[in-house]
Parts: structure tokens; C-alpha cells; sequence
């Protein structure tokens, strides 16, 4: 398939980079400030390297790839609330095309899900946003297989740099403060943080469960939402001597969707250390699923976004 990418960050990047060896063309890619396209593909190593020389990926605004000749839109853009733009006009664009639409992106699946549905109902393109929850971890798309009217319930650690800062914590520990430097340092935390450590992003995931699953929409201000940055180290240390520690737990559940430090057996299945993350699915006809992989990071994340294209082609 031919692809628009937007988004130039480590997703997007990584979507371009990886696009040929899943029999997929890049047509047009952009970043903020600028695109460049071509029909018959354009040379993704040359606009790369351009982004890393000089900051921009071509010579073109970045929505002359909107009109490009493709098949599928990939929103890689950063996620932002509320009205989820510029994100949602870039699906709608696609849409209103009658071209598919992938979705890293999680502001318009979390916060607009209904207009979202709306444009899909009305285009011959279709949309697909599997890399808007838990990274590489097939979540969604098991949920599809399954049907959503079998699965009760989902919960998880679905945020990677929360549970690094954890799992420092209780191994060594150490005090948040010192574990948000060190992964800072690492490059597993933003220089701002309040994102993933407040509890919004996984927060933002739980949401997309929720539409998914539910018969109603949500949006993050239907969520209950704490985070870790408060969280002292002696609750950890106490919750050791007990044969516990403690997760970022987040929960789509029909009582709603919640996301906050909770209790969990030392060596449980939710126990997941560094930066996994693990979903568990409460199945009507199957038990409890668990699955669990690398829920970030640039070619996880494109991984999944190929196998939505790939699901498209099919």
C-alpha cells in the first residue's frame, strides 16, 4: 500500500523506516514544519537525513501530504486533548478521501471516538489504531478476534516510564525523585514527565479500551486518575514486607474507567518490571488472558502500526 506519514518523531520515523520491508511505498512524509512527496515514493533515508541536518524533512508544507496519492494515512503526530487536533483533521482528511486511516495518535480515539466512528461510517476508508495501546502488545486487535461483547473487562500497566520509576524504586530503594532523573538520563522519561508519571497517558489507553469494549463513549474526563509522582518510598518498602509492591494499574471495567498505584502480588502476573507493560483481558468464554511485550519505543510502536496497514491490505 502507499502510505502519507505524519508525524517525524521516533513512531513515525520508524513507520517510514520500516514500511518496505512490509511490502508498503511512502509517498509522502511530514513533521511539523514541512513534507515531502512524491507518487512514485519518495527516498526515505534522503528526507531523514535531511531531518537530521536541517530539522525539516523536505521542501514542501507539511499538508501538501494530505493530497498525496495515498492508500492509508498514518497520524503519528503528538497526542493532545480535547478537541484532539491537529490529529482528528488529518483522519477527517483521510476519511473524507475514502482513504484508510492508522492511527498512532491517541487523542482522537480517546477523546473524539464517536466523530471518529461517524467519519468512518461514512467513507469507504476504515480505521485502525492498534498502536494506541500498549505499544507492540496486540491488545485491540485480540480484542476484535475475541469480539468485544466477550471480553467483561481490562486492566494493566500500560505505561513503560511509570514502571520503570517503580521498579527502580522497589529494587534498589531508591526515592522517586532520584529513579525520574535517572530515567531521564536514560531517555525513558521526557525532560517533562507529568504525562506518563501522572497517570494521563495510561489514563488515555484505559479510555480507548473502554469505547472499544463499552456501548457508550468515554473520554479522559470520565476517568479517576492518580499518578506516582506522590507516591513515597516507604509505601514500597512496606508493601515488600508484605509480599507486595506496587503498579500503575489501569482499569476499563462497566463501573468505568481508573488509573492509580495499587497493590499487587511481588511475583504476580501484573508485576512486570522496567518498562513492559501487560494487559489482562477477562474473557466470558475463555478465562483470563494476559498479554504482555515492549510498550513503547519507536520500531515497537511501528511494528504495530504496519499490522494495521498489513490488516487493511488483507
Amino acid at each position: 500500500m502507499k502510505l502519507a506519514v505524519l508525524g517525524a518523531g521516533a513512531v513515525g520515523r520508524s513507520v517510514a523506516e520500516l514500511a518496505g520491508e512490509y511490502g508498503h511505498e511512502v509517498v509522502a512524509l511530514a513533521d511539523s514544519s514541512s513534507s515531502v512527496v512524491n507518487d512514485s515514493g519518495i527516498d526515505v533515508s534522503d528526507a531523514l537525513a535531511h531531518k537530521d541536518d536541517e530539522g525539516r524533512v523536505g521542501p514542501e508544507d507539511p499538508e501538501t501530504a494530505l493530497d498525496a496519492d495515498y492508500d492509508a494515512l498514518v497520524e503519528a503526530t503528538p497526542t493532545t486533548l480535547g478537541d484532539a487536533e491537529p490529529g482528528f483533521s488529518h483522519v477527517r482528511t483521510a476519511l473524507e478521501r475514502d482513504r484508510h486511516a492508522v492511527l498512532a495518535n491517541k487523542g482522537p480515539v480517546a477523546e473524539r471516538y464517536a466523530d471518529l466512528r461517524e467519519l468512518e461510517r461514512a467513507s469507504d476508508g476504515a480505521v485502525r489504531f492498534e498502536a494506541t495501546v500498549g505499544g507492540a502488545i496486540p491488545v485491540l486487535s485480540t480484542i476484535d478476534d475475541y469480539g468485544p461483547e466477550t471480553i467483561t473487562a481490562a486492566r494493566g500497566v500500560l505505561n513503560g516510564t511509570a514502571n520503570f520509576i517503580l521498579s527502580r524504586m522497589a529494587a534498589e530503594g531508591l526515592d522517586y525523585e532520584h529513579v525520574l532523573a535517572e530515567a531521564q538520563d536514560l531517555g525513558v522519561a521526557e525532560a517533562d514527565p507529568a504525562f506518563d508519571v501522572n497517570g494521563t497517558d495510561a489514563a488515555l489507553k484505559c479510555v480507548i479500551l473502554a469505547n472499544v469494549l463499552g456501548d457508550r463513549e468515554y473520554t479522559l474526563d470520565d476517568a479517576e486518575v492518580e499518578g506516582i509522582a506522590d507516591l513515597p518510598g516507604t509505601a514500597l518498602d512496606l508493601a515488600a514486607e508484605d509480599g507486595r509492591t506496587v503498579r500503575l494499574i489501569g482499569e476499563a471495567t462497566p463501573a468505568g474507567v481508573r488509573v492509580g498505584p495499587r497493590l499487587v502480588p511481588e511475583n504476580g502476573t501484573l508485576a512486570v518490571s522496567g518498562t513492559r507493560n501487560i494487559v489482562q483481558l477477562e474473557t466470558e468464554h475463555a478465562g483470563r488472558l494476559n498479554i504482555s511485550g515492549r510498550g513503547a519505543g519507536g520500531p515497537e510502536t511501528a511494528t504495530a502500526v504496519l499490522a494495521d496497514v498489513n490488516r487493511l491490505r488483507d
